[in-house]
């Protein structure tokens, strides 16, 4: 017997899109669009690091990765220190790229934040 399967795409142009927005959101909306669709060039795909290097600018992925993570577990600063024992001010100091993470320090943070320590360093 045969599963079913999904049917491919055939058509890969753009789908027109009709909606009512208030005068107001019109440019947010533009912009936004801009922002998320890609160039006529681009084929939408690009590599963890040429993202990294797009939107986080003159960050590390580990900073960047820690502050995201404890966004995504919906914890602040010192609710993070209090979980993993490590100082408020170095958490900072890790997010804003200023302190490096370590193993010892990655392995504490990636229990508390539900993630592979690997991700940090």
């Amino acid at each position: 017997m045969q599963a079913r399967t999904k049917k491919r795409l055939i058509e890969t142009g753009l789908v027109p899109l009709h909606f009512m927005v208030h005068p107001a959101n019109v440019e947010r909306i533009k912009r936004y669009v801009a922002a998320v669709e890609p160039d006529e060039e681009d084929e939408g795909t690009m590599t963890a690091e040429e993202f990294f290097a797009k939107h986080f600018t003159g960050q590390t992925e580990g900073a960047v990765v820690l502050r995201g993570a404890r966004h995504r577990e919906n914890l602040t600063q010192a609710q993070l220190a209090e979980l993993t024992g490590i100082p408020q001010r170095h958490i900072s100091e890790m997010e804003n790229g200023k302190r490096t993470i370590g193993k010892e320090r990655a392995k504490l943070l990636s229990k508390a934040l539900n993630t592979d320590y690997r991700v940090f360093l």
